[in-house]
């Protein structure tokens, strides 16, 4: 992540990823941008806060509301003429989320995406199953490849007898 500020001020590129920390995703709310691993650079300027996001994936039909709310809290909070830069020139992938955001996600009741058996796009991604994140049994088994929304899968515990969602490893 490439953080810079062209000032030395009390509020800087901290304050700005604290801040940041407010700013919920819409499709999961447990989760803040920080911890999604969405938010590649912020740049302090004098007169501009401007901040960087890699979406989740090219339709992630959730990026309007997050560039808007971004913008709202860092208005609320006083930073200069925040701006949002949208970039598809790093692809975003789970390995980027924090692990305060997998531990979220697990304490909501999805599985956080598993670390990859291979190289990105190996078949094993799309059919392995997920630890329970209730029971945390390994015993479960991918139900529908498709979930609630494109980044979760739809899963069923053996042990514990629930369903879940896991969130894709992409």
């Amino acid at each position: 992540m490439v953080m810079q500020s062209t000032q030395k001020t009390v509020r800087g590129i901290p304050d700005v990823l604290t801040t940041l920390g407010e700013v919920l995703d819409p499709e999961i709310p447990v989760l803040d941008i920080v911890a999604m691993g969405i938010v590649t650079s912020v740049e302090v300027e004098p007169d501009a806060t401007v901040v960087t996001i890699a979406p989740t994936y090219s339709g992630c039909p959730a990026m309007r509301m997050i560039e808007n709310d971004i913008i709202e809290v860092l208005t609320r909070k006083g930073f200069p003429h925040p701006q949002v830069k949208i970039s598809f020139a790093r692809v975003w992938s789970t390995d980027d989320m924090t692990e305060e955001g997998r531990a979220k996600l697990r304490d909501y009741g999805i599985a956080p995406p598993a670390p990859r058996p291979g190289e990105p796009g190996d078949p094993a991604d799309v059919n392995r199953t997920a630890a329970c994140p209730y029971c945390g049994s390994s015993e479960t088994m991918l139900k529908s490849f498709f979930g609630s929304t494109a980044c979760k899968s739809l899963h069923y515990c053996n042990d514990c007898l629930q369903p879940f969602e896991a969130f894709k490893c992409i």
